[in-house]
């Protein structure tokens, strides 16, 4: 059945810019709430950075083999399998009763999640012509950007006066609606790969590879920690020679020996949220612990960097439909690398809109990046591809969301090991802080040159007329 015929362009965004909207909500909400959930489960800081790694990790291992199997059955059938995994998975969390339990439903939810990434972007650019795709993707990433900022605001609110299970309770709701939403307006299906071969060993490998990277961080600097990361690195190694050659692979490795956009706008993805993710769970630690503030408060500072995300990403959006994307998105880029060294100066007597003037550069250089960057990799692959090539990207945004907390992991684990949050170990804290920082801006400085070297988009007639 063409769907493209039977499905409207605006019922389909408005269903992507819900479930866009329904993840990083989640995960700005209970970047606020974690001091409060240490508390209660007597967390230290470091067992804190599994609430997100758990769900990051579990999300990035099954991106790529969802999207491939969405491709083969359909993406509609993943999307709304995904919506019905995390809104349950948010019900089980609401009512956790220990760490442990909390982190595998957290694992959960990040399986759910990866079925709604790696579907919500490719139903989206697959009823879209080329011209419109910049703008929808602008609108897109406002969603994702409006999640980010309610989340701090809403999350703090709800954790403040109904506690942190709350948070849970809002996103079941939000789940229920979405999916109900979808099952009504998505018609047809998409299966650009149907009848195709699902390449399982390529799967068991890569997924594998991840959680022995992943665990690596976890155990550095300690033996065991060298050698999780020498395997994950030589399995990934291995899968890329291994899929090569397969007939049906996994991951198409043409989309990167020979597509050198694609292959760039990547490689700038993964290193620019690997220098930013963990910022929000650094400060989210810091306006409570050494600055005072209530969740509710500290949300409203954190508020400061997604409302400037949300504001100027369509217009980002609409500017790389005129101006080649790697310009746009490089200064963007470039704008978050100064956010970044001027968060290391920060002590214990920083003033709050020193912090706020901080995340607003941030925010601005996010909006001018992440849309832009989607615009370039997406548009330079063919449309049978959309499903493989958006699980990509948005496991490129995952593993450097592993990648961050990994080093903000390793970073608490050198200063004060497993120690609980409290008054005598905020020097350390604060030193950690002043590590992290310069180390995330030296990453980010260096993901500017690799978004410049993508090389320019090819334009249609018709963009390239708009352009001139």
């Amino acid at each position: 059945m063409d769907s493209e015929q039977s499905t409207g362009k605006g019922a389909v965004l408005l269903i992507a810019a819900l479930s866009s909207f329904l993840t990083p909500f989640m995960g700005s909400a209970l970047n606020v709430a974690l001091p409060a959930i240490g508390r209660e489960f007597q967390m230290s800081a470091v067992a804190l950075t599994w609430v997100p790694m758990a769900y990051v990790l579990a999300s990035a291992i099954f991106l790529v083999p969802l999207g491939r199997l969405a491709d083969i059955h359909g993406r509609k059938r993943v999307f709304h399998t995904g919506i019905v995994m995390y809104t349950c998975a948010s019900v089980c969390l609401a009512v956790a009763p220990s760490a442990p339990v909390l982190l595998i439903f957290r694992a959960v939810q990040g399986v759910g999640s990866a079925m709604i990434f790696c579907t919500g972007t490719a139903i989206l650019l697959s009823v879209l012509p080329a011209s419109e795709r910049g703008r929808a993707l602008g609108v897109n990433v406002a969603a994702v950007y409006f999640g980010l900022s309610a989340g701090p605001v809403l999350g703090g609110f709800l954790t403040q006066h109904f506690r942190w299970r709350s948070i849970f309770v809002f996103t079941c709701v939000l789940g229920a609606v979405t999916f109900v939403l979808a099952l009504c307006k998505l018609k047809g299906e998409w299966a650009a790969a149907r009848r195709e071969r699902f390449d399982l060993p390529g799967a068991a490998l890569y997924s594998l590879s991840l959680l022995a990277l992943a665990a690596a961080f976890s155990w550095l600097p300690a033996a065991d920690g060298f050698v999780a990361l020498a395997a994950g690195i030589f399995g990934l190694a291995v899968f890329a020679l291994f899929e090569r050659a397969a007939t049906g692979p996994l991951l198409d490795m043409n989309l990167f020996w020979h597509n050198t956009v694609f292959a760039f706008s990547n490689l700038a993805a993964l290193i620019n949220y690997g220098a930013t993710f963990a910022v929000g769970f650094l400060l989210s630690l810091y306006l409570q612990h050494i600055k005072g503030l209530g969740p509710q408060d500290a949300g409203l500072v954190l508020l400061s960097q997604p409302v400037v995300m949300a504001v100027l990403s369509p217009l980002a959006g609409r500017l790389s439909d005129r101006v080649q994307p790697r310009l746009v998105a490089s200064t963007g880029m470039g704008i978050i690398t100064v956010g970044l060294v001027l968060l290391a100066f920060v002590t214990d007597v920083t003033p709050l809109w020193y912090i706020v003037a901080c995340l607003v550069l941030l925010g601005l250089g996010f909006a001018f990046f992440s849309s832009p960057n989607t615009n370039a990799a997406m548009s330079s692959v063919e449309r049978p591809a959309y499903g493989v090539a958006s699980a990509i990207l948005a496991t490129m945004r995952l593993l450097g969301h592993v990648f961050s907390m990994g080093v903000v992991t390793l970073i608490l684990s050198l200063f004060f090991g497993r120690a609980k949050m409290t008054p005598a170990i905020y020097p350390q804290f604060l030193a950690s802080l002043r590590t992290a920082f310069p180390v995330f801006a030296a990453l980010c400085l260096v993901g500017v040159f690799a978004s410049l070297a993508r090389g320019n988009l090819a334009r249609s007639g018709a963009a390239q007329a708009a352009q001139g």
